[in-house]
């Protein structure tokens, strides 16, 4: 109950430095959370365009049919593949005569130029660069195979763009974390030497570190929490405003939302504790 009684009088003393405090850490965790959920939408959004790739090997018009089942045995046996299918002339050209209405004009009284193929389908969570590369080499070692592709370009393009979103939540985040820590720390510092005086009774009546530390990292766990709460709400915010006003955007998981609010308050005490051991040796 002192603890407790003694942090709230810290926050009576000095509300505007509090109010900082947990400002710096509300944009910390902001900026983490509104980068969290543009990451997290394109996390999401990469995942559906990677679950549509495919690894087509496009065939000799010579190839044997018997050849052609063995391979589609061969590599429907492969772990992260979910199926192959084999797509004659006819059915591509349907396909790109349905899908592609330009093409009917294009190649109307021509010929049918579309070669058959095998459409090699993979199981979620299959779709990594070196997975992919791995199974169209494993199909362009057919000798009836003409050509594979499966988009490496884009392909490749869409892991990098995952990981530089992720890698700027977490400069952007720790950035700021940096920023409100040490305002904490400054803080704290100044509450010690407004209590100095108190503190040097409390050691000489036998008050323990731990007594004299417990207020002040009591400040930085609420200050991190309230700071975490106003960042929740304020990403919640922008989340909303730019869903109706843009497009449709998922809100977090759980977890990342706790996840959230406990670096928020883990962030305020560690500050605090490192400001208090640092500062109550200097008035010994």
């Amino acid at each position: 109950m002192y603890a407790f009684r003694e942090t709230l009088n810290a926050f009576r003393r000095a509300p505007m430095l509090t109010g900082l405090s947990a400002a710096m850490i509300a944009l910390s965790v902001f900026l983490v959370g509104v980068f969290g959920v543009i990451a997290h939408n394109i996390r999401e959004t990469l995942r559906g365009v990677e679950s549509r790739v495919e690894v087509v090997a496009y065939l000799r018009d010579d190839a044997l049919p018997s050849a052609v089942n063995a391979a589609r045995t061969d590599l429907a046996a492969l772990p992260a593949v979910r199926e192959v299918r084999y797509i004659s002339r006819e059915q591509a050209l349907q396909k790109a005569r349905a899908e592609l209405p330009e093409f009917r004009t294009l190649f109307g009284g021509v010929e049918n130029p579309l070669p058959a193929s095998l459409e090699i389908a993979l199981h979620p969570g299959q779709h990594g660069p070196e997975v992919v590369e791995n199974i169209a080499e494993r199909a362009r070692v057919y000798p009836f195979v003409e050509d594979v592709r499966y988009g490496s370009e884009w392909l490749d393009k869409i892991f990098l763009l995952r990981r530089v979103a992720g890698i700027a939540t977490i400069v952007l985040g720790a950035s700021f974390a940096l920023v409100a820590a040490l305002i904490i720390g400054a803080a704290v510092r100044m509450a010690i030497y407004a209590r100095r005086d108190e503190i040097a009774i409390m050691r000489l009546v036998g008050a323990t570190e731990s007594f004299v530390r417990r207020p002040f990292l009591l400040e930085g766990l609420f200050t991190g929490i309230l700071g975490g709460l106003t960042a929740l709400g304020a990403t919640w915010l922008v989340h909303n405003v730019l869903s109706r006003s843009l497009f449709e955007l998922e809100w977090l998981p759980e977890t990342w939302v706790a996840a959230g609010l406990a670096f928020a308050a883990v962030l305020g005490v560690l500050s605090s504790a490192h400001a208090v051991r640092r500062h109550l040796k200097e008035i010994r």
